[in-house]
């Protein structure tokens, strides 16, 4: 397998956030889908067709990497795993919408910063096409933070904090 460079490696590992975003807003849905809350399962529909586009297009420009697309993915796809693993361990069997959001508060917060990271790499290395992703995708995961840290405390508003687990 080809030898990466530290951008190759980081566009793999935004990848990765990016395809395991899809299975954690799925998760979530289904959260928030049990406790009725729609509009929040409109917002992690929109998240999951975001980050599948976000996929599809770092996929288009891992391929232009003359012979490196096949090492992207591989770290993409470990990435991914790690991050699942991730969400299983954050999200057990009595996690609620509220747990969820939570959770994709944090995935997407750490979004934002890869996202930043790779841009500025990109920027130095003059890789147009690279930077042109990031310049494109971070606003949309600045746009997810802020919709998950509001969905956050929408449902922690409709929590008896004084409650006991």
């Amino acid at each position: 397998m080809a030898e990466l460079t530290n951008l190759e490696s980081k566009l793999g590992e935004v990848l990765g956030l990016a395809m395991a975003a899809q299975g954690a807003t799925q998760k979530v849905m289904k959260l928030a889908e049990e406790e009725d809350a729609s509009d929040l399962v409109s917002t992690l529909e929109r998240m999951h067709r975001e980050a599948k586009e976000t996929e599809e297009r770092g996929t288009e420009v891992a391929g232009a990497l003359e012979g490196k697309k096949t090492a992207i993915l591989e770290k993409a796809r470990e990435t991914k795993a790690e991050a699942t693993e991730m969400m299983s361990t954050y999200l057990g069997d009595d996690a609620d919408a509220l747990d969820g959001f939570e959770f994709l508060t944090m995935a997407e917060a750490g979004e934002v910063g890869h996202w930043s990271i790779v841009e500025t790499m990109a920027r130095k290395a003059g890789n147009r096409e690279v930077q042109d992703l990031a310049t494109w995708v971070k606003p949309i995961q600045q746009r997810h933070f802020d919709d998950v840290m509001q969905g956050s405390l929408e449902l922690a508003q409709g929590e008896d904090p004084n409650s006991t687990q």
